[in-house]
């Protein structure tokens, strides 16, 4: 694993310098379902659902994705990965492997280990394995914007329309396209398309169009709208903390003036056009009203993070096994618990949603998968958030081209890390989490390699 957090000396060959014919648009239709696995999110299930796995377009599109990874490596006869990116990608599935085979119900444990290993192992494997130069990175993260950008009008147009999810009695909660059922799935792809934009910002790519980085920039500070009509607490927290991380790597001066813009922007919103004010400041102090008045939604959480806890001091290896959580939950909760979250509005009748999830990741795993499981999953992620942010370091040391891929993958991994403190996996968005995976992953363990090709007219395949 050390290898992962090496960097790379700046003559050293890449894995993509070596393939003939690799520059060029044709040589990257593979990342057409890539690109088609993050913008087809938007899209509701189509398959499975009650009693079974939902599965949607984008994990349809993920499936072709790592289908025509598989064929290209076959085709080409190449080695996979190497040793370090193998140990680091493949680390979580030893977890998987370990939580399924101890289970209660292997069988049971069975869909969960398919859905463990596509979001972890199978489709980060191939996003680090299809991306081939930097320009293919920027598609990619280009593709998150705007997503972003169409979500982020939706959502807003629910808040201004009255359309939204039912919040605080009024259906002003901007859901996007994901509905009252996934009340975080807006919310995520809105955070993801707005660091990716503030790091083009921050770092505008050598040679581009004099227009981008203003672009960039107006398309970050607008997307700070949604994301504050969502509600989210959680997923507020780790935006703040990931353009936090972010600043901190450009610089003080320019940390400082983003810092204030983006102070200024708020002050604007807020206090002179009156967004959601009094409702944002409720939210985001309902935060730490645990002890005393909290409301149902913090209760719940914290008690469903106790039940998670019980499970993995039952079973403190192994866990209670993939999928295990509903099954132990009530064996495990307190009886302050509610039977489930109410939802309603953007076109949904009241329903009651169970609260199948500790809304933890990390507890989430612990309780599933026992210390065996976190130690694999928390070690593969710690080893590629600081492989990461080690490379933008060297990258910047070195007057590298490509430091808005490094800025794009350290606040995309920074932001999943302290989100899953929040949230879990589930819904339209979970199959995301793996490209954000991979994003990082070739980073941490392959960008800079390629960073120093200068863009220029023709070269477009190596910009």
């Amino acid at each position: 694993m050390a290898a992962t957090l090496t960097s790379p000396s700046p003559g050293a060959p890449s894995r993509t310098a070596a393939r003939p014919g690799s520059g060029g648009w044709r040589g990257r239709w593979p990342l057409v379902p890539l690109i088609a696995t993050v913008l087809l999110t938007a899209l509701p299930y189509g398959l499975g659902g009650e009693g079974g796995p939902a599965i949607g377009p984008a994990d349809i599109a993920s499936a072709i994705a790592v289908l025509v990874c598989a064929g290209r490596l076959l085709y080409l006869r190449q080695r996979p990965l190497g040793g370090a990116a193998a140990l680091v990608l493949g680390l979580p599935a030893l977890g998987f492997a370990v939580a399924t085979v101890t289970a209660a119900d292997p069988a049971a444990a069975l869909p969960g280990l398919v859905r463990y290993l596509q979001v972890f192992v199978l489709v980060p494997a191939t996003v680090y394995l299809l991306l081939k130069d930097v320009l293919g990175f920027r598609i990619v993260a280009g593709a998150l914007v705007l997503l972003a950008l169409v979500q982020g009008v939706v959502g807003v147009k629910q808040y201004v329309t009255g359309t939204g999810a039912s919040y605080m009695g009024e259906e002003i909660r901007a859901v996007g396209t994901f509905g009252p059922s996934d009340i975080m799935g807006m919310a995520t792809v809105v955070a993801y398309g707005l660091l990716a934009a503030a790091a083009c910002a921050l770092r505008t790519p050598r040679n581009a169009p004099a227009w981008l980085r203003p672009c960039a920039a107006v398309v970050a500070v607008t997307l700070t709208v949604p994301l504050a009509l969502s509600f989210s607490r959680g997923v507020w927290i780790a935006t703040a903390a990931a353009l936090l991380v972010a600043l901190s790597l450009t610089g003080r001066r320019q940390a400082l003036v983003s810092l204030a813009v983006l102070g200024a922007t708020g002050v604007v919103l807020v206090g002179g056009f009156g967004v959601g004010s009094e409702m944002i400041a409720e939210r985001a102090a309902s935060v730490t009203r645990v002890a005393s008045s909290p409301d149902r939604s913090v209760s719940d959480r914290y008690a469903m993070w106790s039940a998670a806890g019980g499970m993995w001091r039952e079973q403190p290896l192994t866990g209670v096994g993939l999928k295990g959580f509903p099954a132990h939950r009530d064996a495990h909760a307190s009886i302050g618990l509610s039977s489930g979250s109410d939802t309603a509005g953007a076109g949904q009748e009241y329903r009651k949603q169970a609260l199948l999830s500790p809304h933890n990741m990390y507890l989430l795993i612990l309780g599933e998968q026992g210390l065996i499981g976190l130690t694999a999953v928390v070690g593969s992620w710690a080893a590629i958030l600081i492989g990461a942010v080690r490379r933008l370091r060297f990258a910047r040391s070195r007057g590298h081209a490509a430091l808005d891929c490094g800025l794009v993958a350290v606040a995309l991994m920074t932001w999943q890390c302290v989100n899953f403190l929040y949230s879990d996996i589930g819904g339209p968005t979970t199959v995301l989490g793996g490209v954000i995976l991979g994003l990082a992953a070739w980073w941490a363990l392959d960008g800079p390699d390629k960073a120093d090709v200068p863009a220029g007219p023709g070269k477009a395949g190596a910009a």
